[in-house]
């Protein structure tokens, strides 16, 4: 199993907790042993099963827009222009619970055209409010012509957002940029000229499920 190099430092610190555990339980024995070694190596296993970094491999289809989370679609709904968009969109948004992928994939090829940070609070990443008060980092790709946003926002549990990306660099669909650790929330913005691929409720996979399709016309 790969594992993702984000979560490297949080596996070590892990293992040495098992490992220091261990080592007690040998000098000092008696009942406490008996569920503290057992439960510190349970907590190893759950940190390096959330933070496997799985292959993905993006379907080969032209416009397609793929899903830039794994998670659950929480939020299908139409906007006017708002902070990050001056024209009508769509904003969709995916719920990553702990027990998702929380690798984050570029949902369509382009240039990064805009990345901006903001602070904030740190809400459940389902709560309505989320997307505009947590803590989050936007993402914009031009696609020549028509910009796609991606945003990374961190929930209560979830407060460690990681971009590798930077302005003007060049991307492709399905193509790994970071991560957000524990549970977390990801909205796209789409402006128009997509076909719709998914409905409200729907598990999606990231890099793979096509969230979206350009029109031939476009």
């Amino acid at each position: 199993m790969r594992l993702a190099p984000e979560g490297i430092p949080i596996l070590i610190a892990a293992a040495g907790f098992a490992v220091i555990c261990a080592v007690l339980a040998l000098l000092w024995g008696g009942k406490t042993a008996v569920w503290i070694v057992p439960l510190s190596f349970i907590l190893l296993l759950f940190a390096a099963w959330f933070f496997r970094d799985p292959i993905r491999v993006a379907p080969d289809l032209p416009g397609a827009l793929v899903a830039p989370a794994d998670g659950k679609i929480i939020e299908i709904s139409q906007h006017e222009s708002g902070d990050y968009f001056n024209e009508d969109h769509l904003k969709i948004s995916i719920f990553m619970s702990p027990f998702n992928v929380h690798v984050n994939y570029i949902p369509i090829g382009g240039a990064i055209s805009d990345l901006r940070y903001n602070r904030g609070k740190f809400l459940t990443a389902f709560h309505d409010k989320a997307s505009d008060l947590n803590e989050q980092q936007y993402i914009e790709i031009d696609t020549g012509g028509r910009k796609i946003g991606c945003v990374q926002i961190a929930g209560w549990f979830a407060r460690r957002i990681v971009c590798h990306l930077s302005k003007g660099q060049k991307v492709s669909t399905g193509e790994r940029f970071g991560m957000i650790r524990f549970g977390s929330r990801l909205d796209l913005y789409i402006p128009g000229g997509f076909d719709l691929k998914i409905g409200h409720g729907q598990r999606v996979t990231a890099g793979e499920t096509v969230i979206g399709v350009l029109h031939e016309k476009e």
